[in-house]
């Protein structure tokens, strides 16, 4: 009997040692394919057609904020590239690479201009009003990513156009200011300077380089000037110009330090390195208008700019402000 129980209870045993197991499929027959993929970018594909055929309004505007965010990311992933570069190698912004140090300053540039956006957008259900707002008023709230090829256009035309009536402006802050100048000589340098510039002649670089000690100290410095004249000064740039005085010349003195260090990285490039749209973009950042300069005119340009303003020291952010209107209100020289 015992013999008995001990043979059932090893029976038992043996019985319970088997598990139930079902073989589920392995998820990785499951995982994306390249058939799959390839049966969603047809479906975008023909999404896309249809939107462009019925609704060609609504497409563009999705293409472009498409577009724009993918750029928008890829700025990103760069920025942060660079940052860890700078973080790793323990190195300064003044530092960097040329196109490194453009990034940095246009992706700068971009999302001090997004901030008013962002604020907006803050409330609850206000995406609503964010997107009318961005219909209505692109190039006051959305960046270059954002905009068509068309607005880009139209957009730098009317920025150019605002920029040169503010170069005006500051040669004719220059011609009153002149009388205030010490010494004679400055004086008489200066006057020359500007009556050659009124004539509609273009100034070369060694009549500029002859009146640097003007900037140097008062009336013309960057502590001297005058808030009229500052605010000229940074209507040129990407500057708010109604914020106090001291504010402004602070973020003028910010601007102008980073376009020196600009510059040197460029040269320490060289221009034959640049791309036709590096140079336009090059040339747009330094206040000249390139949609009505040939290649060679943008690179001769450049040229010029960098002779000066390879020169020019870190306290005389000054004269380098007044030489962005200097040498680009009468560019391309017109031929005798």
């Amino acid at each position: 009997m015992f013999r008995l129980c001990q043979r059932a209870a090893f029976t038992h045993k043996q019985r319970s040692s088997f598990t139930f197991r079902l073989d589920f499929p392995s998820c990785d027959s499951y995982s994306t394919s390249q058939v799959r993929l390839g049966v969603l970018q047809r479906v975008s594909d023909k999404s896309e057609r249809f939107l462009e055929q019925r609704f060609p309004r609504f497409y563009i505007l999705y293409h472009t904020l498409r577009r724009g965010f993918q750029l928008l990311f890829e700025d990103v992933k760069e920025v942060r590239r660079i940052k860890r570069i700078m973080r790793n190698n323990n190195i300064l912004h003044r530092e960097l690479p040329y196109r490194d140090m453009e990034r940095l300053i246009l992706f700068r540039r971009d999302m001090i201009k997004a901030i008013p956006l962002v604020v907006i957008s803050l409330p609850p259900f206000a995406i609503g009003l964010v997107f009318v707002l961005m219909c209505l008023f692109p190039r006051q709230l959305l960046f270059r990513h954002f905009w068509t090829p068309q607005q880009q256009r139209k957009f730098q035309a009317i920025t150019h156009l605002k920029r040169s009536r503010h170069q005006a402006d500051i040669l004719n802050n220059l011609v009153w200011t002149i009388p205030h100048v010490g010494q004679w000589p400055r004086r008489s340098l200066l006057l020359n300077l500007c009556a050659k510039i009124q004539s509609g002649a273009h100034p070369s670089v060694s009549e500029l380089n002859a009146v640097r000690e003007v900037f140097s100290g008062p009336p013309l410095a960057m502590q001297s000037l005058v808030p009229r004249h500052l605010r000229s000064l940074g209507s040129q740039l990407p500057v708010i110009v109604w914020l106090p005085s001291f504010l402004v010349r602070r973020r003028l003195t910010t601007k102008a330090l980073d376009l020196l260090y600009l510059d040197r990285a460029l040269d320490s490039l060289g221009l034959d390195q640049l791309s036709d749209e590096e140079m336009k973009r090059a040339c747009d950042l330094r206040g000249l208008d390139p949609s009505r300069l040939s290649s060679s005119q943008c690179r001769e340009w450049l040229q010029q700019w960098l002779q000066f303003s390879i020169q020019v020291k870190e306290s005389e952010t000054s004269l380098l402000l007044h030489s962005m209107a200097i040498l680009t209100l009468n560019y391309p020289p017109v031929p005798k």
